[in-house]
């Protein structure tokens, strides 16, 4: 059985998920596009359960968000 992850970190996880989604709705290529490949990006990374790999993922989605947000 795999532990859980952090609570903590996977509201941070959520939280993340939906300002970006939020964010995709002005994406140059469309809303679905952008959907799509967000989604798969944080499918690539649901089995980690390691909570410094987690935290390196929030914080490159953070930058990838202020990226966004400065297009």
């Amino acid at each position: 059985m795999t532990p859980l992850p952090n609570p903590e970190l996977r509201s941070q996880v959520i939280a993340i998920y939906k300002q970006l989604l939020y964010l995709g709705r002005n994406y140059p290529q469309g809303y679905n596009y952008f959907r799509s490949r967000l989604h798969r990006a944080f499918m690539a990374k649901a089995g980690l359960t390691d909570d410094t790999a987690i935290k390196e993922g929030i914080a490159k989605a953070d930058f990838v968000r202020k990226e966004i947000e400065a297009l």
